[in-house]
């Protein structure tokens, strides 16, 4: 791993969850739900199409642009570190959806 995980791209998955792709070529599979569960600057976040459609990469990470401006500090992101020791590695989705 280096240094610095980088998250390249992120999908939304079903029931709040987000597939992370590692710079490293590795898909983590993220559960938003706990954090929702905390409310604060996740608030937001636990509108579904909120959710969806403000999911991006800022900072390097998975990130929901608060703003629409895709300002780096407008954001509420994940630690990639975090990503990277707790998400688990699983298949690429959009392989799988390719497939089907």
């Amino acid at each position: 791993m280096d240094l610095y995980p980088n998250i390249v791209q992120a999908v939304a998955g079903e029931d709040f969850t987000v597939f992370a792709y590692c710079e490293d070529g590795a898909i983590r599979l993220v559960d938003i739900k706990p954090l929702l569960a905390k409310a604060g600057v996740f608030t937001p976040i636990a509108d579904p199409v909120f959710f969806r459609e403000r999911l991006t990469i800022l900072n390097d990470t998975v990130a929901w642009d608060m703003t629409g401006g895709r300002d780096e500090t407008a954001c509420v992101d994940l630690d990639p570190y975090e990503i990277y020791a707790a998400a688990p590695i699983v298949d690429d989705p959009l392989e799988t959806r390719a497939a089907s």
